[in-house]
């Protein structure tokens, strides 16, 4: 999908979160210590599209003390660009926080937010410099930057139009929270960002009660391509078995080929940490895309990575394409079959 001759193959915008989670199963009312990683909705997309091969980047803001350094080196731990990285040095630099608890059944897992007034949401368009718009193949936002605050949103939109203006294509997660705004929210203003965006992905959920869509999974699929101009929009499931037992599919539209994709789902995943593998879906999936520019290979990778983000700790990625193009003969019941990986 477009020209390779860009610095860069991907660039998002979004929040970087510091994660706080109690220790394996226990609860953040009890215990008195919590394991610490670095995360956030658009830099895990672009943290597995890099550990698949191609070389992207973050655009945020973050504080300019040693826990945005933190946050700075676990981005380039995963081979993400930080040249556009912003350093908020005021006094009121923060960057967001949530604490996580783990669920075991019946129990489910729970999430704490701390992230208001982050640095993120003071971010200024003069902060990024134009040869960004320039330097990308593909850029992407989600609605959570959206949703942050009325700044987060006006720099987002009107990076998204700069960004297709110079030629980008252009990928949206809605990937909406019903802590962050309301439904009516949601939708009044991502139907302002998608008349811009190329690829889509929106859950079936999402489309019902958000954006108020009826019919079948296929059908509301195809009339976001017809409402707006998309290319290609993709919508995953996720059936909870239990906490710790999951099954995944999707389904991809390209409308350039009026033609659907789907295979067989990923039955009884074994749920280590279910957080980030939505993002690791849609990474996989824009990786197919920019790699091949061919939907089958997006919804391949897509599954497959998001399928094994569920049994990796923390919210940012680790597969390589090594291990991913296993995983994927695995599932197709093609080439080497052994256990024996040593």
């Amino acid at each position: 999908m477009n020209s390779r001759e860009k610095e860069f193959d991907a660039l998002a915008l979004g929040e970087i979160l510091l994660r706080l989670s109690a220790p394996d199963n226990d609860r953040i009312v009890r215990g008195d210590s919590f394991q610490k990683c670095v995360g956030g909705a658009e830099l895990n997309v672009v943290s597995g599209i890099s550990l698949l091969g191609l070389r992207t980047g973050i655009i945020s803001k973050i504080p300019a003390t040693d826990i945005g350094t933190y946050a700075k080196n676990r981005i380039r731990f995963c081979d993400v660009s930080d040249d556009y990285l912003i350093y908020d040095e005021s006094k009121e630099a923060r960057l967001g926080v949530y604490y996580y608890e783990n669920g075991a059944y019946p129990r489910k897992a729970s999430v704490v937010y701390d992230r208001k007034h982050t640095s993120i949401n003071t971010i200024q368009l003069d902060e990024i410099p134009d040869s960004a718009y320039t330097s990308t193949r593909l850029f992407h936002t989600s609605g959570i930057t959206l949703a942050l605050s009325e700044q987060s949103r006006n720099v987002a939109l009107e990076m998204i139009k700069r960004f297709k203006k110079a030629g980008a294509l252009i990928s949206f997660d809605v990937n909406f929270r019903a802590n962050l705004w309301t439904e009516a929210e949601a939708k009044e203003y991502i139907e302002e960002v998608l008349p811009y965006v190329d690829i889509l992905f929106v859950s079936e959920e999402t489309a019902r009660r958000t954006f108020k869509k009826t019919g079948e999974l296929k059908e509301m699929m195809k009339s976001f391509t017809n409402d707006y101009n998309i290319n290609v929009v993709a919508s995953t499931e996720r059936k909870v078995i239990s906490p710790k037992k999951h099954t995944f599919s999707s389904t991809i539209y390209d409308a350039r080929e009026d033609k659907y994709f789907e295979e067989s789902p990923y039955e009884k995943i074994e749920v280590v940490d279910r957080i980030g593998s939505g993002d690791a879906y849609v990474a996989g999936a824009l990786y197919g895309l920019l790699k091949y520019n061919d939907c089958q290979k997006a919804l391949e990778y897509g599954n497959a990575s998001s399928a094994v983000k569920n049994t990796i700790a923390g919210d940012l990625p680790s597969t390589d394409l090594k291990e991913l193009n296993k995983i994927i003969e695995s599932h197709k019941n093609i080439g080497e079959q052994s256990e024996m990986n040593r």
